[in-house]
């Protein structure tokens, strides 16, 4: 299967139990006294689509969001998660891609910070990197 055809065919019902897990966990840092403000999802790959995703539906006013190398869950139809009262309407949302990634096209998170700016998301920054992990820390 390729990108392309992943995209159209995303678990709908497999990403909204993972976004309520996230939201158990941060439910449970904030049980334990943490601030909500205080706390940054992120992630690469899958992990940065699920950060993204939990964070544009999140209700609480988090800390920050961070995606590496990830692309936006259910763009066509996120709106229809978001709560009324948008708490991370101004929460720092970091995305960042090598352009040339084989496994996410770079496009994918080009397109996805673009479609986080149109949702209104007022504080999103896209990076781009020329070179994938693999090829430009080989000497670590």
């Amino acid at each position: 299967m390729d990108f392309e055809e992943a995209l159209r065919n995303q678990d709908e019902p497999g990403i909204l139990r993972s976004r309520d897990y996230f939201n158990v966990l941060i439910k449970e840092e904030m049980d334990k006294g943490i601030k909500a403000s205080r706390i940054i999802l992120g992630g690469f790959s899958q992990g940065g689509a699920m950060s993204v995703f939990a964070g544009v539906t999140n209700k609480e006013k988090l800390g920050g969001i961070f995606g590496m190398s990830c692309y936006m869950l259910l763009s066509d139809r996120i709106k229809n998660y978001m709560p009324e009262e948008w708490a991370n309407k101004k929460t720092p949302f970091f995305l960042a891609h090598g352009v040339e990634d084989n496994v996410v096209p770079f496009a994918s998170g080009k397109i996805s910070a673009a479609k986080l700016k149109e949702l209104g998301l007022e504080n999103v920054s896209f990076n781009k990197y020329e070179y994938v992990l693999g090829r430009c820390c080989s000497g670590f």
